[in-house]
């Protein structure tokens, strides 16, 4: 089964939307009771929220109620079965001018409300009020025990509505990532004895629903061996979910992992569906997991310890069943030592860690997965029998792949097409030479774009394989010597690294951005992209 990212769910439905529902509530509760204004809160903890009003200025929706501060609506709320207040009762009115269409603060008008329950809890308050003090001495007991009825059976349909339209949303998105995970994917190739004991491993472990973690350099791989782990696994049915918590700004990570309630912050006008409710059931792949933000960090450990997530912005826990695999080419124990990156949440995401070899470590698996590559571009380009000559074999296991399969991919993909422009359709294959491949210019990567346009020579690398020197070249302005400068820096950086921007970054003690837009700026691009 193949990896997706699924966005989460926040399609609009066709039914009305929960404010209008509630404001319909307001309306027929005015039918039975005549009064001036009414209002619908929801009780969030120790703060009452104004859902819906209806005779109240919009100024009202605005506001938050923390019940503590209020003590008519503490009365209510301990009441039990609701309160009339007197017109010349001496508590506050927070309602105090707020009342639609009035010109002044109101010195005096008639109240009653009553807690409302839902599912046996206490859901919140429905408040009436009237200018006209007295106006409420005619309504009967039983009157307002139908009205509050009425409320509480209408809150309970809303409530249905919401969780069924929350139900098919999530639904949804299972469905769309199941269809996904039954397209065209990519095995796990290669005989080598590293490869026979990666996956080996695999097996052993994908039975389990342990927490992988996988590590590696980048473009070896990883989301495969995801991949293969949740199709081996009981799980194997249910969705694969896939998270790039690199590509995550850290203001969004909290709502894609963990979703968020309506009004939890600006822009978030619904409900939405994060990765873990998603996933629940299933595996959830964290790739590149060293890169989430410290404060995410740390609710994702809760959510591993405890199998519940908690939405921004609501107060309700739900429980998920996940199996999660996380990945990482970072040094997670340094960046540990450095404050970066949580230990508890380390140890709780490598319970069983995998390490993904590089594909210089494989052997012949080069030319296997080369085939592969050949394939996938013959049908791409409408070429016949694109097929590698001896020479280029041998070149072939003979490169250092700095960027590993991901490198060789691109490779083969350029490869082909040069071969396929050159030799064209007529013929009865198509030979890649070693020409095609062009290894020595992948290999030489930003060291030619240095020595191109910097006026310092580089030295031969010391006999004990420390930094390369470098001598200053005559002539030339100190601008153009201190950019030389930092082109070979930075290229030395990256060749150290294997052309990985962000461990050179983190090296030179930069952010990984600035380091790329320094890149630009000199004109240099690495060999191999993060």
């Amino acid at each position: 089964m193949t990896t997706h990212s699924v966005d989460s769910t926040t399609t609009e439905t066709n039914a009305a939307p929960e404010s209008q529902r509630y404001r319909s509530l307001l309306s027929a509760a005015r039918g039975l009771v005549r009064c001036d204004a009414a209002a619908l809160l929801r009780l969030e903890g120790d703060v009452l929220r104004p859902l819906a009003v209806d005779g109240l200025s919009d100024e009202t929706l605005g506001r938050q109620f923390p019940v503590a501060s209020h003590p008519r609506f503490a009365r209510l709320l301990e009441s039990g079965q609701g309160l009339r207040f007197a017109h010349d009762c001496g508590l506050p009115d927070p309602y105090d001018g707020l009342v639609a269409g009035q010109p002044g603060i109101l010195p005096v008008h008639d109240c009653m409300g009553a807690p409302l329950r839902l599912r046996g809890d206490t859901w919140g308050l429905l408040t009436l009020d009237a200018l006209e003090p007295g106006a409420f001495e005619s309504v009967s007991p039983a009157q307002f025990d139908a009205l509050i009825a009425l409320v509480e059976t209408g809150i309970e349909s809303a409530h249905t509505i919401q969780e069924m339209e929350a139900r098919a949303m999530r639904e949804q998105a299972v469905a769309q990532a199941l269809r996904s995970g039954r397209g065209a994917t990519r095995e796990l190739l290669g005989s080598s004895a590293a490869m026979k004991q990666l996956c080996s491993e695999i097996d052993t472990v994908a039975v389990s629903d342990l927490t992988v973690l996988l590590l590696g350099e980048t473009g070896v791989g990883k989301d495969l061996v995801a991949q293969r782990l949740h199709a081996r696994s009981r799980r194997q049915d249910q969705p694969l979910v896939q998270v790039n918590c690199a590509a995550l700004p850290e203001t969004l990570a909290d709502s894609e992992l963990f979703g968020h309630k309506r009004g939890a912050f600006t822009g978030a006008v619904q409900d939405r569906n994060g990765k873990f409710e998603i996933a629940d059931g299933g595996t959830l792949f964290l790739d590149e997991v060293g890169e989430l933000p410290l404060t995410v960090q740390a609710k994702l450990l809760r959510v591993l310890q405890s199998g519940e997530v908690q939405r921004p912005g609501s107060d309700r826990t739900l429980k998920v069943d996940v199996r999660v695999i996380a990945a990482t080419n970072r040094d997670l124990p340094a960046a540990i030592a450095q404050g970066r990156f949580r230990a508890d949440l380390y140890h709780r995401l490598s319970v069983y860690p995998l390490v993904v070899p590089p594909l210089r470590e494989r052997g012949r698996d080069v030319v296997a997965l080369a085939g592969g590559f050949l394939e996938e571009n013959q049908h791409r380009l409408g070429a016949r029998n694109l097929r590698l000559s001896p020479a280029s074999k041998a070149a072939l296991l003979a490169h250092g792949w700095p960027g590993n399969v991901r490198e060789l991919e691109h490779v083969i993909s350029r490869a082909s097409l040069r071969a396929f422009t050159e030799q064209g359709r007529g013929a009865r294959w198509t030979a890649i030479e070693p020409h095609h491949l062009a290894l020595d210019a992948t290999a030489a990567g930003s060291h030619a774009a240095a020595a191109a346009q910097t006026p310092l020579t580089q030295a031969q690398a010391p006999a004990d394989g420390g930094h390369a020197t470098f001598t200053l070249a005559p002539g030339g302005t100190l601008r153009a010597a201190t950019a030389a400068f930092q082109r070979a820096w930075l290229a030395d950086a990256l060749a150290r690294h294997n052309g990985h921007v962000a461990n050179a970054a983190r090296e030179a003690g930069v952010d990984r951005s600035n380091f790329h837009r320094t890149l630009r700026k000199l004109g240099m691009r690495p060999a191999s992209a993060d």
